[in-house]
């Protein structure tokens, strides 16, 4: 279908507003916030700017009085005066630009501590769900690329634009006040300059998100790879190849888009280029005949020449101005897209301080869902704020949805519980086996007490208090986690150890690891609390971290306890520290423990029995075995042949 003349530009207008990414006065608004403390500074950077603008508008003005004036009369004064003048020019030029440089870099770099440091804060208070379902490499380039991305569109972009507008209008004015008919001839041409930078810029917008989002895929695949659990896992597997034919495909998709933004930046700087080479060259033409008219002199047209590069720069600047300012902006969206997402788990305006505890844990009509999350995105995936290829809010795919769409999502939620209808009560004081066939969700309660989800529907309550009505860092004072797999950080042992009480004393560390079976290996290293353990603890064994762990708890004295007493990995030695251990811990406090050992099932004060997310059985080991329900069968397969631990 062809295109008629009038339709021409509406054509073009329509897609440019297709394609326009939401650079909307709300963002710029919030993009102002950021900057508003250094509000004084980017003040003295507007006027460095204009002292700038204006004095590089003197040299072509000087030029004009050297050769109509000065050489013309013989003017050995003036002539002195000019060639002092042009060295001045430069040098406060060069001085008000080293002011303006320090200034930027300071805003710059205080802008990008100022989101770093918002970044991380706000994903410290993201729920546990959200890690789960987000790449660490993809964060990393959030906080790193896109808050460097967004500092320079505030000291780099946003300073160059306004130096250009102001050249441009204090250019236009001087041109104007020389000769202002070849001025209009001049200015004649921009629409030259606006056509190519309308379809081009389309095109450069979408590669610098491209480009953001490539970076974002390499630095997640760095993560996962080089770390020591993956490394780990591509040594053991061989793996080593695959991964760098894995590698090598994801950073040849950021060398392309880096290509294609090279090439087509550079073909648009070409074709901005040859404009204003041909308006020049117009000019010039346009000029010569003027002057050998006699309508004005030699110094005029040559100044005039000197003005049309300091015209055409910043006219193909600001023509470009909307799409680099745009395109800016990507990495500011980016970053707001973080800090826009909701916490999941965060504290009620009326959460109350837990002070007391007695430790008594209840569930009351408890079922969950990993995959409901109401209105909470799960993982980044879900926070694209501006789609290049589908602009389609949820809102509008979800009321595409038919009614046999919507009978199936309601009949599935049944299926996508892992939780359903869960009941029962841990008195202050007492031990609480979860035991149950795998995938039967006894993980999952242990994560419901700490809060780390919160409950699809139900409760969970401690001391009679819904948890979601207490503070989320009173509540981890009071509730202690040994879970499976222990993580510690490539630090010292002191340090990891003080994690859980900063202000514990020698006194204190020492006791909790004795009491946690883990001070004589400590004592026997050659820097003993000092010795630093390794990418995730990976220098010590299975046993020597887990009892490291329990002493961690140890020191933060919790009233409730969780543990994952998974330890048939380990030799008899190292599992009879850890039950050693794990019954010191437990004395005196409520613990709910997904046991795998006989000892620990039997001296339990009640068995809570999974299955398929249900509780189906709860009691003490007598009773249970003489029910011959799921207990006595898991007892009779499981259990039995597992060796009791004094």
């Amino acid at each position: 279908m062809g295109m008629h003349g009038g339709n021409w530009w509406s054509y073009i207008r329509y897609d440019e507003e297709q394609d326009r990414p939401d650079v909307s006065s709300d963002l710029l608004k919030r993009v102002a916030v950021h900057a508003r403390p250094y509000w004084r500074g980017v003040v003295i950077i507007l006027v460095t700017i204009v002292g700038v603008s204006l004095l590089s508008l003197l040299p072509p003005l000087l030029i004009r009085d050297l050769i109509d004036t000065a050489l013309p009369d013989g003017d050995i004064l003036r002539l002195n005066r000019l060639a002092l003048g042009m060295i001045a020019v430069p040098l406060v030029n060069g001085l008000l630009g080293v002011v303006q440089r320090y200034l930027s870099s300071n805003i710059g770099e205080g802008l990008i501590f100022d989101l770093r440091c918002a970044l991380y804060s706000h994903l410290q208070r993201m729920s546990l769900r959200f890690f789960t379902n987000t790449q660490v490499g993809e964060l990393m380039s959030r906080l790193n690329n896109d808050v460097v991305g967004a500092q320079r569109a505030i000291t780099g972009t946003v300073v160059t634009l306004i130096s250009n507008a102001i050249s441009l209008v204090a250019t236009l004015a001087i041109m104007l006040t020389l000769e202002w008919r070849l001025t209009l001839l001049s200015v004649a041409i921009l629409p030259l300059f606006v056509l190519p930078a309308r379809r081009v810029g389309r095109i450069l917008r979408k590669l610098a998100r491209e480009s953001m989002e490539s970076n974002a895929r390499m630095n997640a695949l760095m993560n996962e790879t080089l770390n020591i659990s993956g490394a780990l896992l591509a040594k053991i597997f061989g793996r080593h190849r695959a991964e760098e034919q894995r590698f090598t495909k994801t950073a040849a998709t950021v060398r392309d888009v880096g290509v294609r933004q090279a090439v087509v930046g550079r073909w648009f700087f070409l074709a901005l280029s040859l404009v204003g080479a041909v308006g020049t060259a117009f000019i010039f033409w346009i000029g010569g005949h003027l002057v050998l008219q006699g309508v004005f002199t030699v110094g005029t047209i040559v100044a005039f020449s000197v003005y049309l590069r300091d015209l055409y720069g910043p006219l193909m600047a600001m023509t470009n101005a909307r799409v680099e300012f745009a395109t800016s902006m990507v990495s500011f969206e980016r970053v707001f897209e973080i800090l826009d997402l909701p916490h999941e788990i965060s504290n009620q305006p009326n959460a109350k301080e837990l002070e007391e505890v007695s430790g008594h844990v209840r569930f009351q009509n408890v079922s969950f869902s990993y995959l409901e999350h109401g209105s909470a995105p799960v993982g980044l995936e879900e926070i694209r704020r501006f789609s290049w290829h589908s602009m389609m809010t949820p809102s509008v795919k979800k009321s595409t949805k038919g009614a046999a769409e919507d009978a199936e999502e309601v009949h599935t939620f049944e299926q996508r519980l892992v939780l359903k209808n869960v009941n029962f009560e841990v008195l202050p004081g007492e031990v609480a086996a979860l035991v149950g066939p795998s995938g039967a969700g006894k993980t999952t309660i242990t994560y419901l007490v700490p809060r780390l989800y919160d409950p699809t529907e139900g409760s969970v309550e401690l001391d009679g208090l819904d948890l979601r009505n207490v503070t989320l860092d009173s509540l981890a004072s009071h509730i202690g986690m040994v879970t499976q797999e222990t993580y510690l950080f490539h630090d010292t042992l002191r340090a990891n150890l003080l994690y859980a009480k900063p202000d514990a004393t020698e006194e204190e560390i020492e006791a909790a690891c004795k009491a946690a079976n883990i001070h004589d290996f400590i004592d026997s290293l050659p820097e003993r609390y000092d010795t630093v353990v390794g990418e995730r603890g990976y220098r010590l064994s299975g046993g020597e971290k887990q009892r490291v762990a329990i002493a961690r708890v140890i020191l933060n004295d919790p009233k409730v306890l969780i543990l994952d007493e998974a330890t048939s990995h380990l030799d008899s030695e190292s599992e009879a520290l850890i039950q050693e251990a794990m019954e010191v811990v437990m004395t005196g406090r409520t613990a709910l423990v997904i046991a795998h050992r006989l000892s620990t099932i039997v001296d339990a004060d009640r068995i809570l029995v999974m299955d398929k997310g249900e509780l189906v059985e709860q009691g003490r080991h007598d009773e249970l075995l003489s029910k011959g329900g799921l207990y006595a069968r898991l007892f009779e397969t499981q259990f039995k042949s597992v060796r009791p631990l004094a």
